[in-house]
Protein backbone atom coordinates (compact mmCIF):
# COMPACT_ATOMS: atom_id res chain seq x y z
CA UNK A 1 0.00 0.00 0.00
CA UNK A 2 1.39 3.42 -0.96
CA UNK A 3 2.24 5.90 1.76
CA UNK A 4 -0.43 8.28 0.47
CA UNK A 5 -3.06 5.52 0.66
CA UNK A 6 -1.97 4.65 4.20
CA UNK A 7 -2.31 8.27 5.25
CA UNK A 8 -5.73 8.49 3.62
CA UNK A 9 -6.94 5.35 5.44
CA UNK A 10 -5.64 6.54 8.83
CA UNK A 11 -7.14 9.98 8.39
CA UNK A 12 -10.48 8.52 7.34
CA UNK A 13 -10.53 6.14 10.31
CA UNK A 14 -9.76 8.95 12.71
CA UNK A 15 -12.43 11.17 11.20
CA UNK A 16 -15.06 8.44 11.49
CA UNK A 17 -14.18 7.86 15.12
CA UNK A 18 -14.47 11.48 16.13
CA UNK A 19 -17.74 11.86 14.23
CA UNK A 20 -19.57 9.08 16.09
CA UNK A 21 -21.60 10.92 18.71
CA UNK A 22 -22.21 10.07 22.33
CA UNK A 23 -25.35 8.01 22.85
CA UNK A 24 -25.75 6.60 19.33
CA UNK A 25 -29.13 5.00 18.87
CA UNK A 26 -30.45 1.66 17.72
CA UNK A 27 -32.98 1.74 14.90
CA UNK A 28 -36.52 2.44 16.10
CA UNK A 29 -39.46 1.44 13.90
CA UNK A 30 -42.97 2.75 14.58
CA UNK A 31 -46.02 1.06 13.07
CA UNK A 32 -49.79 1.38 13.28
CA UNK A 33 -52.41 -1.33 12.97
CA UNK A 34 -54.94 -3.42 14.88
CA UNK A 35 -54.21 -5.96 17.60
CA UNK A 36 -54.50 -9.40 16.00
CA UNK A 37 -53.50 -11.69 18.88
CA UNK A 38 -52.18 -11.47 22.43
CA UNK A 39 -50.24 -14.43 23.80
CA UNK A 40 -49.74 -14.20 27.60
CA UNK A 41 -47.68 -17.41 27.76
CA UNK A 42 -45.17 -16.06 25.23
CA UNK A 43 -45.54 -12.43 26.40
CA UNK A 44 -46.18 -11.26 22.82
CA UNK A 45 -48.62 -9.08 20.91
CA UNK A 46 -49.26 -9.32 17.15
CA UNK A 47 -50.37 -6.39 14.98
CA UNK A 48 -52.40 -7.01 11.84
CA UNK A 49 -51.87 -5.11 8.55
CA UNK A 50 -49.15 -2.80 9.93
CA UNK A 51 -48.37 0.59 8.40
CA UNK A 52 -44.91 2.07 9.05
CA UNK A 53 -44.36 5.65 10.18
CA UNK A 54 -41.85 7.75 8.28
CA UNK A 55 -41.04 11.30 7.23
CA UNK A 56 -39.80 12.85 4.00
CA UNK A 57 -37.74 16.02 3.99
CA UNK A 58 -38.35 18.43 1.10
CA UNK A 59 -35.68 20.99 0.27
CA UNK A 60 -38.03 23.69 1.53
CA UNK A 61 -40.80 23.55 4.07
CA UNK A 62 -41.44 21.19 6.96
CA UNK A 63 -41.12 17.38 7.07
CA UNK A 64 -44.06 15.40 5.72
CA UNK A 65 -44.79 12.45 8.03
CA UNK A 66 -47.24 9.62 7.37
CA UNK A 67 -47.89 5.89 7.67
CA UNK A 68 -47.35 3.70 4.60
CA UNK A 69 -47.87 -0.03 3.92
CA UNK A 70 -45.02 -2.50 4.38
CA UNK A 71 -44.44 -5.97 2.94
CA UNK A 72 -45.60 -7.79 6.07
CA UNK A 73 -49.17 -8.78 6.89
CA UNK A 74 -48.46 -9.11 10.64
CA UNK A 75 -45.78 -8.13 13.12
CA UNK A 76 -45.20 -9.87 16.45
CA UNK A 77 -43.12 -8.55 19.34
CA UNK A 78 -42.59 -9.04 23.05
CA UNK A 79 -44.50 -6.78 25.43
CA UNK A 80 -42.71 -3.87 27.12
CA UNK A 81 -44.48 -4.75 30.38
CA UNK A 82 -47.05 -7.28 31.57
CA UNK A 83 -49.48 -4.40 32.18
CA UNK A 84 -50.17 -4.43 28.43
CA UNK A 85 -52.12 -7.66 28.94
CA UNK A 86 -54.80 -5.74 30.84
CA UNK A 87 -54.79 -2.66 28.59
CA UNK A 88 -55.04 -4.05 25.06
CA UNK A 89 -57.67 -6.30 23.51
CA UNK A 90 -57.97 -7.98 20.13
CA UNK A 91 -59.14 -5.47 17.55
CA UNK A 92 -57.82 -2.39 19.36
CA UNK A 93 -56.12 0.16 17.08
CA UNK A 94 -52.54 0.66 18.24
CA UNK A 95 -49.30 2.45 17.51
CA UNK A 96 -46.23 0.39 18.42
CA UNK A 97 -42.50 1.07 18.40
CA UNK A 98 -39.79 -1.60 18.27
CA UNK A 99 -35.99 -1.48 18.29
CA UNK A 100 -33.61 -3.17 15.89
CA UNK A 101 -36.25 -3.62 13.19
CA UNK A 102 -40.02 -4.03 12.78
CA UNK A 103 -41.59 -6.13 15.52
CA UNK A 104 -39.66 -8.65 17.66
CA UNK A 105 -39.28 -6.30 20.66
CA UNK A 106 -41.99 -3.71 21.34
CA UNK A 107 -40.62 -0.93 23.53
CA UNK A 108 -43.91 0.99 23.38
CA UNK A 109 -47.56 0.18 22.76
CA UNK A 110 -50.19 2.93 22.55
CA UNK A 111 -53.96 2.48 22.29
CA UNK A 112 -55.72 4.80 19.85
CA UNK A 113 -59.11 6.47 19.99
CA UNK A 114 -60.81 7.95 16.92
CA UNK A 115 -62.50 6.77 13.76
CA UNK A 116 -60.47 8.68 11.15
CA UNK A 117 -56.67 8.82 10.74
CA UNK A 118 -56.40 12.59 11.27
CA UNK A 119 -58.46 12.30 14.45
CA UNK A 120 -56.61 9.41 16.09
CA UNK A 121 -55.48 10.18 19.63
CA UNK A 122 -53.78 8.15 22.36
CA UNK A 123 -55.63 7.08 25.49
CA UNK A 124 -53.17 4.50 26.89
CA UNK A 125 -49.42 3.92 26.70
CA UNK A 126 -47.33 1.04 27.99
CA UNK A 127 -43.62 1.60 27.38
CA UNK A 128 -41.40 4.53 26.46
CA UNK A 129 -43.59 7.62 25.99
CA UNK A 130 -40.97 9.38 23.86
CA UNK A 131 -41.35 7.07 20.87
CA UNK A 132 -44.99 7.67 19.93
CA UNK A 133 -45.71 10.43 17.38
CA UNK A 134 -49.48 10.46 17.98
CA UNK A 135 -50.73 13.03 20.54
CA UNK A 136 -52.61 12.24 23.73
CA UNK A 137 -56.35 12.76 23.84
CA UNK A 138 -57.78 15.83 25.56
CA UNK A 139 -54.94 18.18 24.54
CA UNK A 140 -52.69 16.64 27.17
CA UNK A 141 -48.97 16.01 26.73
CA UNK A 142 -46.17 14.47 28.79
CA UNK A 143 -42.50 15.24 29.23
CA UNK A 144 -40.25 12.80 31.08
CA UNK A 145 -36.55 12.89 31.95
CA UNK A 146 -34.79 10.04 33.75
CA UNK A 147 -32.05 10.45 36.35
CA UNK A 148 -29.10 8.00 36.17
CA UNK A 149 -27.62 5.87 38.92
CA UNK A 150 -23.98 6.51 38.01
CA UNK A 151 -22.82 3.44 39.90
CA UNK A 152 -24.98 1.15 37.74
CA UNK A 153 -23.95 1.91 34.15
CA UNK A 154 -23.12 -0.25 31.13
CA UNK A 155 -21.96 1.51 27.99
CA UNK A 156 -24.18 4.47 27.18
CA UNK A 157 -26.94 3.70 29.67
CA UNK A 158 -27.37 3.57 33.43
CA UNK A 159 -30.22 2.29 35.55
CA UNK A 160 -32.54 5.19 36.30
CA UNK A 161 -33.04 6.07 39.94
CA UNK A 162 -36.09 8.20 39.15
CA UNK A 163 -38.01 10.01 36.44
CA UNK A 164 -39.06 13.65 36.39
CA UNK A 165 -42.51 13.68 34.79
CA UNK A 166 -44.45 16.78 33.75
CA UNK A 167 -48.11 16.77 32.74
CA UNK A 168 -49.09 19.49 30.28
CA UNK A 169 -52.62 20.66 29.60
CA UNK A 170 -53.32 22.85 26.57
CA UNK A 171 -49.53 23.29 26.27
CA UNK A 172 -49.02 24.50 29.84
CA UNK A 173 -47.27 22.56 32.59
CA UNK A 174 -49.83 21.77 35.29
CA UNK A 175 -48.10 19.10 37.39
CA UNK A 176 -44.52 17.92 37.83
CA UNK A 177 -43.39 15.06 40.03
CA UNK A 178 -40.23 13.04 40.59
CA UNK A 179 -41.22 9.38 40.52
CA UNK A 180 -39.22 6.49 41.85
CA UNK A 181 -39.66 3.11 40.11
CA UNK A 182 -43.15 1.87 40.93
CA UNK A 183 -44.50 5.31 41.89
CA UNK A 184 -47.28 7.13 40.06
CA UNK A 185 -49.02 10.48 39.73
CA UNK A 186 -52.54 11.58 38.86
CA UNK A 187 -53.93 14.85 37.55
CA UNK A 188 -57.60 15.82 37.30
CA UNK A 189 -57.54 19.57 37.75
CA UNK A 190 -59.52 20.68 34.70
CA UNK A 191 -63.04 20.04 36.04
CA UNK A 192 -64.15 18.57 32.71
CA UNK A 193 -64.16 14.91 33.68
CA UNK A 194 -60.68 14.27 32.24
CA UNK A 195 -57.67 12.90 34.08
CA UNK A 196 -54.12 11.68 33.50
CA UNK A 197 -52.43 8.80 35.30
CA UNK A 198 -48.71 8.07 34.89
CA UNK A 199 -46.71 5.30 36.54
CA UNK A 200 -42.94 5.02 36.19
CA UNK A 201 -42.21 1.29 36.08
CA UNK A 202 -38.49 1.25 35.38
CA UNK A 203 -36.02 2.96 33.15
CA UNK A 204 -32.62 3.91 31.89
CA UNK A 205 -30.76 7.20 31.57
CA UNK A 206 -27.79 8.15 29.44
CA UNK A 207 -24.44 7.69 31.18
CA UNK A 208 -22.99 10.85 29.62
CA UNK A 209 -24.25 12.91 32.56
CA UNK A 210 -22.09 10.83 34.92
CA UNK A 211 -18.46 11.77 35.64
CA UNK A 212 -15.93 9.99 33.43
CA UNK A 213 -18.44 8.68 30.89
CA UNK A 214 -18.03 11.28 28.16
CA UNK A 215 -17.39 9.86 24.69
CA UNK A 216 -19.06 6.50 25.19
CA UNK A 217 -21.22 5.26 22.31
CA UNK A 218 -23.97 2.67 22.23
CA UNK A 219 -27.74 2.27 22.46
CA UNK A 220 -30.29 4.83 23.60
CA UNK A 221 -31.90 4.86 27.02
CA UNK A 222 -35.30 3.15 27.13
CA UNK A 223 -37.83 3.43 29.94
CA UNK A 224 -41.22 1.93 30.74
CA UNK A 225 -44.23 3.99 31.81
CA UNK A 226 -47.90 3.16 32.14
CA UNK A 227 -50.15 6.02 31.02
CA UNK A 228 -53.93 6.29 31.07
CA UNK A 229 -55.82 9.37 29.91
CA UNK A 230 -59.55 9.70 30.58
CA UNK A 231 -60.89 12.08 27.92
CA UNK A 232 -62.95 15.14 28.82
CA UNK A 233 -66.73 15.02 28.67
CA UNK A 234 -66.41 16.75 25.32
CA UNK A 235 -63.52 14.93 23.64
CA UNK A 236 -62.90 17.59 20.97
CA UNK A 237 -59.22 18.07 20.18
CA UNK A 238 -58.31 21.65 19.26
CA UNK A 239 -54.76 20.82 18.13
CA UNK A 240 -54.03 17.22 17.19
CA UNK A 241 -50.30 17.92 16.79
CA UNK A 242 -49.77 18.33 20.54
CA UNK A 243 -47.60 15.22 20.73
CA UNK A 244 -46.29 13.50 23.83
CA UNK A 245 -42.74 14.44 22.83
CA UNK A 246 -40.82 15.59 19.79
CA UNK A 247 -39.54 12.65 17.77
CA UNK A 248 -35.88 12.89 16.66
CA UNK A 249 -36.68 13.14 12.94
CA UNK A 250 -39.15 15.97 13.51
CA UNK A 251 -36.61 17.88 15.58
CA UNK A 252 -34.19 18.26 12.67
CA UNK A 253 -36.38 20.78 10.82
CA UNK A 254 -38.43 23.48 12.59
CA UNK A 255 -42.14 22.68 12.70
CA UNK A 256 -44.99 25.17 12.90
CA UNK A 257 -45.75 26.36 16.48
CA UNK A 258 -47.79 23.85 18.43
CA UNK A 259 -49.55 23.98 21.75
CA UNK A 260 -46.86 22.01 23.56
CA UNK A 261 -43.18 22.91 23.51
CA UNK A 262 -41.27 19.73 24.51
CA UNK A 263 -38.27 19.92 26.81
CA UNK A 264 -35.07 17.98 25.98
CA UNK A 265 -35.04 14.26 26.80
CA UNK A 266 -32.16 11.92 27.51
CA UNK A 267 -32.19 10.47 23.98
CA UNK A 268 -29.81 11.49 21.24
CA UNK A 269 -29.40 10.59 17.57
CA UNK A 270 -26.38 9.79 15.45
CA UNK A 271 -27.50 10.63 11.92
CA UNK A 272 -26.70 14.38 11.77
CA UNK A 273 -23.11 14.02 12.98
CA UNK A 274 -22.58 10.95 10.83
CA UNK A 275 -23.59 12.99 7.77
CA UNK A 276 -21.13 15.72 8.73
CA UNK A 277 -18.42 13.09 9.13
CA UNK A 278 -19.14 11.68 5.68
CA UNK A 279 -18.86 15.13 4.07
CA UNK A 280 -15.61 15.81 5.89
CA UNK A 281 -14.22 12.43 4.88
CA UNK A 282 -15.04 12.99 1.21
CA UNK A 283 -13.33 16.37 1.25
CA UNK A 284 -10.25 14.98 2.95
CA UNK A 285 -9.84 12.14 0.46
CA UNK A 286 -10.24 14.46 -2.54
CA UNK A 287 -7.66 16.86 -1.14
CA UNK A 288 -5.10 14.12 -0.52
CA UNK A 289 -5.58 12.67 -3.98
CA UNK A 290 -4.64 15.99 -5.59
CA UNK A 291 -1.18 15.90 -3.95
Amino acid sequence: MKQKDVLTFVAALFLCLICVPVGAVMLEVTVKGAVATINPSKNTLTIDNPLQYGCSYPTTGVPVCSYTPINKSTLTGTLPDAAALTVFNIGDPVVATSVGGPGETWITLAKLFGSRPNEELVTNIVGDIGTIPTPLIGNYALDATTVPNCSACAGTTCTATSAIVMVKSEGNGVLERTLMPGESLSYNGRNDGSSVYVKFVKGQALSTTCPGNAGMTGSQAISVYIVKVVPPNSSAQTNIRTATTTRPEEARTPLPPIASTPIPTTKSGMLPLAAIGAIGLAGLVLKMRRH
